[in-house]
């Protein structure tokens, strides 16, 4: 397994950001995208705890994609309790896509949609919290978007590999999931992997990676932290394309999940690993 650096940029233009990363679908790390956001210098610990410490958040665990507790919420916490939480140290708690800006509207008015691409999706934005060492597993965004994920106060390490690899990576067949870890690779269980070719970086406060559409991302909070995930489109098709793995995850995987539970998960384990034979 190769991982290169993800290039760090600051004060790219539009024009090159399209013509060097957007097209070819190429990551990138920015320095400086969020640098006018009031949210840079604004949301902290303290000034989140603060003012909006009582709303009441759903956390997920390890376990979240287990077949029997399938895209379960672990538990709800006060917002505020839950910030003491991941400041203090490692836990397996996560908030998870939650939609922070439909309970606190206001704290759109802290963020700036950039520039740098048209195609933001407004409605369609998601802070996610953790611990530290807690993980994202593997995956790539069923909705096709481009993402850009803004890391706020700490730091987060961020692997990606790019669609081509998907069959090395044991990619489960009607999801967006893989079960390998690139952090603690097990060559034993996933021979194929030691042939990936992939990129890697670690990003803080006020930075920015460029996650293309479609590509595989482990994300691991190398401190306790929180981030903010944009997305855009750069055309009707990745749209189109976004419905389509999103009908698929809904009606074929939950559904043979709900029906099959455990034999399903060894299925498509299964076929992952004998569509990886053809890079042995």
């Amino acid at each position: 397994m190769h991982l290169e650096a993800i290039e760090r940029r600051s004060n790219l233009s539009r024009e090159e950001f399209i013509e060097s990363y957007l097209k070819p679908k190429k990551p990138v790390i920015f320095t400086d995208l969020v640098k006018d956001w009031p949210a840079r210098e604004k949301w902290t610990f303290d000034w989140l705890k603060e003012n909006h410490g009582n709303l009441e958040v759903p956390l997920i665990d390890k376990h979240y994609h287990d077949p029997d507790k399938y895209f379960q919420i672990a538990k709800k916490m006060k917002f505020g309790d839950y910030l003491d939480l991941i400041q203090a140290g490692p836990v397996d708690l996560r908030i998870f896509l939650f939609d922070i800006f439909k309970k606190i509207p206001e704290l759109a008015e802290d963020i700036r949609y950039p520039t740098i691409m048209d195609g933001f999706i407004k409605s369609y934005k998601f802070m996610f919290f953790g611990g530290q060492d807690s993980v994202t597993s593997l995956h790539y965004d069923m909705d096709c978007s481009n993402v850009f994920l803004t890391q706020f106060q700490t730091k987060k390490k961020v692997i990606l590999f790019g669609p081509d690899q998907s069959k090395k990576l044991y990619k489960h067949p009607y999801t967006v999931m893989s079960h390998f870890d690139p952090e603690n690779p097990d060559f034993d269980r996933f021979p194929a992997a030691k042939n990936l070719v992939g990129q890697e970086g670690v990003f803080g406060h006020g930075e920015t990676v460029f996650i293309p559409s479609l590509w595989w991302h482990h994300i691991r909070y190398v401190d306790g932290g929180f981030s903010l995930a944009l997305r855009a489109n750069d055309s009707v098709f990745t749209t189109l394309k976004g419905g389509m793995f999103l009908a698929r995850h809904s009606i074929v995987d939950r559904g043979m999940t709900k029906v099959l539970g455990k034999k399903w998960k060894e299925w498509k384990e299964s076929k992952a690993s004998e569509n990886a034979m053809e890079f042995l």
